[in-house]
């Protein structure tokens, strides 16, 4: 073998042992990255989740809103990507504890009572103005000492959580997307999708509540949420009891 045969033959040999090497390494990084998505989500491989949806409030039937069920196709896509399979299930049909399984809950407490189980058991400073009756605070939201009122079409809120039961033995998160608006839901949704790497860098696997603002989805439709606060202390603390009405009358 000459020298010039014997220089192609290792440079071929260098060749396929340099894409080899970085073969390796890309799978490497690419497994890592799922593993770091799975723990994130609580969805390790072959694993079951559960999708809780609301019903829509502005119809008498049972039915689903358009941008839920637009939700439901992000988080399933989400799902699929962690090698993982979901289960979808009615609020009202919802009978089961949480932590054995991941769970994506989309709806606000007065259009989902599995929602309001949620944010009663593990959010209880955070109160949702359910009252159907129109009006400045009709579905406005307070979280702690401050109040979020919705202008329907131009500024509306969305709570986007990640909850652990806190339990031995269940360690599986429930995701919550309470929202103003059924447009919100879907917005918080698509904003998990794509900020979830730096939501966990942040947060690691542990517990977190932001509260999101949607601004102008009569235009933008779910695309332009804009993130307004860390909530989470403020959330996971009691709101205070309010003040016992004085008696102005004095005894006689």
């Amino acid at each position: 073998m000459n020298d010039d045969v014997r220089n192609i033959v290792l440079g071929v040999v260098a060749a396929g042992i340099s894409a080899a090497l970085g073969w390796v390494a890309r799978t490497y990084l690419w497994k890592r990255k799922l593993r770091k998505k799975q723990a994130f989500f609580g969805l390790p491989d072959n694993s079951e989740s559960l999708l809780v949806v609301n019903r829509d409030a502005g119809s008498p039937d049972l039915s689903v809103h358009r941008y839920d069920v637009f939700a439901l196709l992000e988080l399933s896509a989400l799902i699929k990507d962690c090698g993982a399979h979901a289960e979808v299930i009615t609020q009202d049909t919802a009978r089961q504890g949480f932590g054995e399984r991941t769970e994506f809950c989309v709806g606000g407490p007065g259009s989902n009572r599995r929602m309001a189980a949620h944010m009663h058991a593990m959010l209880p400073g955070v109160r949702v103005n359910t009252d159907p009756e129109p009006g400045p605070d009709r579905l406005a939201f307070q979280i702690g000492s401050e109040r979020y009122r919705m202008e329907k079409g131009l500024s509306e809120y969305v709570l986007l959580a990640r909850l652990t039961a806190g339990q031995p033995g269940l360690t599986r998160p429930v995701f919550l997307f309470s929202g103003q608006t059924a447009i919100t839901n879907q917005a918080a949704t698509r904003y998990l999708a794509r900020n979830h790497e730096r939501l966990s860098r942040k947060y690691g696997n542990n517990t977190f509540v932001l509260l999101l603002k949607v601004v102008n989805s009569q235009a933008y439709g779910p695309d332009v949420a804009e993130l307004i606060a860390d909530v989470t202390r403020a959330a996971q603390a009691p709101l205070p009891a309010p003040a016992a009405p004085r008696n102005s009358h004095r005894a006689s």
